[in-house]
């Protein structure tokens, strides 16, 4: 039976057992999108952190991904002798790696599961931790692909033939583990026959729309427009969008939405309107110990924004800059949630503690 990793397109994350010195964990560097397709790989959990701190992986999903990955290369490569020495050594792991990005919620999630599986081992001795936190790696891997497969069908119940869809930055196969959250809800819709247009913004500074999500749907033969971020009012109020769909980083309790800077933006617009403003996310997404907007928003390099991608100053040398990643959407902008268990709708404060209890999250 073929392996739902093995049928994806894109693969931007793979766990490679057949290597004689062990096994390594090999990524696809995003930063290098549309020009090259170079592959990373590393058997130290260090330089995994470094490659999510560098977003050469990025997105919510792929970052928890990629940080279990980090702790099993960290339990493979220990050479601890005791399961307390083991034990100590993977909390060290987790503790570079939850350094890496704050507001991604699934960077958490997963590295907590994956030191209670470590856990759990424990009174089996240190071969058996190893062999339950590469599993739980495994899992987790396969499980976000699953996951994602199941929203985006879930979600294409909301797309209509003929639909024009506006999104956001990039929740596509290469911000997950190959099939994507708000792409992947178009991806489901195309699979199921509807015709579907694209509206994609660039999305400075790092331009991940322009050049990740495009790429993506040329590979994909769905049919993109690429517009400047500062476009979105001027396009709606012509009547070129039928519904907003992007992604989340991290979604409160009670439906506070963290999502790349400038989505508070198109909310606004989309409210102004009347266009569906849609968020795709897995349960792993949300915070179930957060309410409102004190979402932790993490801050980047100035030069992101002096600069075209670090190769070209747009202005003053030093000129200050203030550069959040990520903005908050309240829920009163948000039309509806879609999930892998459901469509979620107002009021949140009632929808997302269901869903998270089925989940078992809560």
């Amino acid at each position: 039976m073929t392996s739902v990793l093995e049928r994806l397109r894109i693969k931007p994350l793979e766990w490679v057992e057949d290597r004689p010195e062990g096994p390594v964990f090999r990524w696809l560097d995003t930063r290098l999108i549309p020009w090259e397709e170079v592959y990373r790989e590393t058997r130290d959990y260090r330089r995994v952190a470094k490659a999510i701190k560098d977003m050469e992986i990025r997105g919510a999903p792929a970052i928890g991904v990629a940080a279990a990955y980090g702790m099993a290369l960290a339990a493979y490569y220990s050479e601890a002798r005791s399961t307390g020495e083991l034990l100590e050594k993977l909390e060290e792991a987790r503790r570079v790696l939850a350094s890496t990005r704050p507001t991604a919620y699934n960077l958490f999630w997963a590295l907590d599961r994956v030191a209670k599986a470590a856990k759990r081992a424990e009174p089996r001795g240190v071969d058996a931790i190893v062999r339950a936190v590469i599993d739980e790696a495994k899992k987790i891997h396969v499980e976000d692909v699953e996951t994602n497969i199941k929203l985006g069908r879930i979600g294409a119940k909301l797309v209509e033939d003929g639909d024009t869809i506006l999104t956001h930055c990039n929740a596509g196969a290469l911000a997950t583990a190959g099939y994507g959250t708000a792409e992947g809800v178009m991806r489901a819709a195309v699979e199921e026959g509807k015709r579907i247009r694209v509206i994609a913004t660039e999305t400075r500074p790092l331009l991940q729309g322009a050049r990740l999500t495009v790429w993506e749907l040329v590979k994909e033969g769905i049919e993109v427009r690429l517009i400047t971020d500062n476009m979105v009012g001027y396009v709606m109020y012509k009547g070129l969008v039928d519904k907003v769909i992007v992604g989340a980083d991290r979604i409160t309790l009670d439906g506070y939405v963290a999502n790349k800077i400038g989505t508070y933006t198109i909310a606004v617009l989309a409210n102004r309107h009347r266009v569906p403003f849609y968020v795709a996310a897995p349960s792993s997404t949300f915070d179930p110990k957060l309410e409102g907007d004190e979402i932790p928003i993490e801050e980047r390099s100035p030069d992101e924004v002096r600069t075209v991608l670090g190769k070209l100053l747009i202005t003053v040398p030093d000129v200050p800059v203030y550069n959040p990643a990520f903005d908050v959407t309240p829920p009163e902008l948000v039309t509806a949630i879609i999930t892998e268990y459901d469509i979620l709708t107002p009021p949140y404060t009632k929808s997302i503690p269901e869903m998270l209890r089925r989940a078992g999250r809560l």
